[in-house]
């Protein structure tokens, strides 16, 4: 399960990028936007929907197009799961470590911008695993799309997939990070795990960075929730749980990013905005909204951009959003972008979590 087509169960943490986005500028980037001052609120009434949309699933995963490669190699050194014997009793961990720390070291966990995985250990053959399940083409390919002069419409390099390997580098995750045991389960319900992995590796294929509300309220309307690697660990986690693993009682949080808007209005697939008879004018404000979003850019290029961006989300009060392969407009309200680290209650046996 760990090739391109049937992208997963393979290996590595954020080692993948297509035609090059510098992550830390648009770290950065995030980070002062996530400072910006308040505006006052407005609000219109649109059609009800169901809110949160649904994340869908596909029946397969497509192959890659040959435009998205990577710059670190997706799940290198990945393997197939395992079969464990029934009887074995397998050791649950929680890993948690700093957004791209192969490179940058604990430069974003100081702003808890964490990655989530789970380790395993075989009791009975000593062996240790990892899973995780993160992008194909780095994030900032997930998060925004690439302008190419021969398209008409934005192209995306946006898959996720999942990446099994054995072994786990301790240094890696306790140096800047949590290595801790959560659970233990069986061997038969680390086999029934593994089969349910491989079902939800293969139909849900696309990395959403962004988790949309209406305000940072307690209880306030959800409209599109995020689906990366945390939400990965957090849906695993549900599963043992209905499996029967036994959870710690242990206090475990996980980075989130937070858009707040009003409620967002539905605007069409590539076809119906792009295509031949497609909505021009709404066309191109969209590509003119992702223009300053591309990659390969110097420094000065860089600030400007930033600027062109704090105006659009934050004095405009404009942002298009990418879900399901279909567009849909936010109109933008304080504080327009969070990162949060937040605690996500281990699951117990026959209460699990919901929604994830």
């Amino acid at each position: 399960m760990a090739q391109a087509g049937s992208a997963g169960l393979g290996a590595g943490e954020q080692r993948g990028a297509a035609p090059g986005r510098a992550p830390w500028r648009w770290a950065l980037g995030l980070l002062w936007l996530t400072a910006a001052p308040g505006w006052s609120q407005v609000s219109g009434d649109r059609t009800r929907r169901q809110w949160p949309v649904p994340y869908k699933r596909f029946s397969f995963r497509p192959e890659p197009d040959p435009y998205c490669q990577a710059k670190y190699t997706f799940c290198p050194t990945g393997s197939s799961i395992p079969a464990m014997k029934g009887d074995d009793v397998i050791e649950v961990f929680r890993l948690q470590a700093p957004v791209w720390e192969f490179k940058y070291g604990d430069l974003l966990g100081h702003m808890k911008i964490m990655h989530d995985a789970i380790g395993f250990r075989s009791t009975l053959t000593g062996k240790n695993y990892t899973m995780e399940w993160y992008e194909l083409f780095q994030l900032g390919n997930c998060t925004f799309p690439h302008l190419r002069p021969e398209m008409n419409a934005p192209f995306w390099c946006n898959q996720g997939a999942a990446c099994f390997f054995e072994g786990i580098d301790d240094i890696h995750w306790k140096e800047n990070g949590t290595l801790v045991l959560v659970a233990t389960m069986s061997g038969n319900m680390f086999n029934k795990m593994a089969k349910w992995v491989k079902q939800d590796n293969e139909t849900g294929i696309y990395y959403e960075t962004w988790t949309v509300q209406a305000s940072p309220e307690k209880g306030a309307e959800t409209w599109f929730e995020s689906y990366d690697c945390s939400k990965f660990v957090l849906r695993t986690y549900k599963k043992l749980a209905e499996l029967g693993a036994e959870f710690k009682k242990i206090e475990t949080n996980y980075t989130r990013i937070f858009l707040y808007s009003g409620e967002p209005t539905y605007l069409g697939n590539e076809t119906s905005i792009f295509g031949p008879v497609g909505n021009k004018t709404l066309a191109l404000a969209i590509k003119r909204f992702y223009y300053p979003f591309k990659p390969h850019l110097s420094t000065k290029e860089f600030l400007v951009s930033l600027l062109q961006i704090f105006d659009t989300v934050i004095i405009h009060r404009q942002f298009y959003l990418f879900y399901n392969f279909e567009y849909w407009f936010l109109p933008m309200k304080f504080p327009f972008i969070k990162i949060t680290y937040e605690e996500i209650p281990l699951p117990n046996r026959n209460r699990t979590l919901s929604g994830l």
